[in-house]
């Protein structure tokens, strides 16, 4: 069982931010595609468009936001990412109203959210080492885990009936709203917050933009992580909609069926985030980081076999199960893993060049499996993946990864 203890007022704060603004995401699943093919009557390279542009753009936009953010305070930053979220996200159910919404705001829109959310990821890590004991890192990113999952299982089911019932933007609202309530939670925070020591030359430097990639490349441990991390999470991306293809159009399974089969196997991130903290306690947290990573990584290959029916129905809860559950274990130890191994001085910059990557990766590899599928079939290209995520597992060897993190700069006095 996880270790339910306090972690402090403040860090309870920052917790039910996490949790509402997820659950707000979670809620509004797919609600931009829903919106563009419902209301815009837009078609299928529209929609594509608008899946790949968010993430691809936002992350170029997000390049130069870790050097900003490193040495500025981080509940700020994080004020203002959810503000703005909360902002451009209202524009849509807004515009809606006014019969004014557009395809190119829901672009505009997709990006600017897509950095928001770089942004925000990036400074809530480095705010999260502030908030808590370093012996503590572990239990709260199991939390944090435990919580998105849960959001996971019920935003979906959730948001599909709100859609129904209320229309194709009442989910985005609330999404907006979510935001909002998360900036006033931050807010709520209390205490002051050290503001990070500045270098002698406070000037654009165009090395600060790469500071977190020469860092990663460069760092032993956290090197084959980010490949490895990066891979696996950007090609079980890229097939997700040839699974929806498969499922739905060539197997027959209803919506119903299709929602069920995804979002039953949500409970094992559920399940893996509450045995992450004791699996890592008992076997020491670098074994279960390797496992774990190098046991996610077995179950993708699998699901080039659907099949219709009650079979192919039970054969991608099953995979969909062990998949989730694996990465609900291993997702909060990595994480905690990589601050460890991030001097506070670069943790920004770090997760900032993490997470561009993993988004840009991500809408890269969507189009390139798209190609691979036109080229041969969505099992040949779901199949292709799978083979390279189980490659994927020769990055994690045990001896990669040092148990001692780096020392730690002496943090410079704050002159009020």
């Amino acid at each position: 069982m996880s270790d339910r203890r306090s972690l402090g007022r403040d860090f309870g704060w920052l917790w039910a931010a996490f949790a509402v603004s997820t659950a707000g995401s979670w809620l509004a699943f797919d609600a931009f595609p829903l919106i563009a093919v419902l209301v815009l009557h837009v078609g299928p390279e529209q929609v594509s468009l608008l899946a790949a542009a968010g993430l691809a753009v936002g992350a170029v936009v997000a390049v130069p936001l870790g050097p900003w953010m490193e040495f500025r305070p981080k509940r700020p930053v994080l004020i203002t990412a959810d503000v703005v979220r909360f902002a451009v996200v209202l524009s849509v159910p807004i515009a809606f109203a006014l019969g004014m919404l557009s395809f190119p705001q829901l672009l505009v829109v997709s990006v600017i959210v897509a950095a928001a959310d770089i942004a925000f990821k990036s400074a809530s890590g480095a705010y999260l080492k502030t908030l808590v004991a370093k012996e503590d890192l572990l239990t709260a990113n199991g939390r944090f885990e435990s919580t998105m999952w849960t959001a996971t299982v019920l935003g979906p089911p959730l948001g599909g009936a709100a859609i129904g019932i209320f229309g194709p933007v009442v989910t985005v609202a609330a999404n907006a709203v979510s935001f909002l309530l998360s900036a006033l939670g931050i807010r709520a925070i209390g205490g002051g917050e050290e503001r990070p020591e500045r270098r002698a030359s406070t000037g654009f430097r165009l090395a600060d933009l790469v500071e977190g990639w020469r860092y990663i490349l460069t760092h032993r441990a956290l090197r084959p992580l980010y490949f490895n991390t990066v891979l696996v999470n950007s090609l079980v991306m890229a097939t997700a909609p040839l699974l929806a293809l498969i499922m739905l159009r060539d197997n027959g399974f209803t919506a119903l069926q299709y929602g069920l089969a995804f979002g039953m196997p949500c409970i094992g991130g559920l399940v893996g985030s509450r045995l992450a903290r004791p699996l890592a306690a008992r076997f020491g947290q670098r074994r279960i980081l390797v496992v774990a990573g190098i046991l996610r990584s077995c179950w993708s290959f699998a699901l080039a076999f659907i099949g219709p029916g009650l079979g192919g129905l039970l054969l991608v809860i099953v995979v969909e199960f062990g998949l989730i559950t694996c990465c609900g274990i291993f997702n909060p130890v990595y994480a905690t893993y990589r601050l460890e191994q991030t001097p506070t001085d670069r943790t920004t910059r770090v997760l900032s060049a993490w997470s561009i990557t993993s988004s840009a990766s991500t809408a890269a590899l969507t189009a390139v499996w798209g190609v691979i599928a036109a080229l041969t079939t969505p099992r040949t290209a779901i199949a292709l993946a799978g083979v390279l995520i189980l490659g994927t597992a020769l990055l994690l060897r045990p001896k990669r990864f040092p148990d001692s993190a780096p020392a730690e700069p002496v943090p410079a006095v704050n002159p009020g």
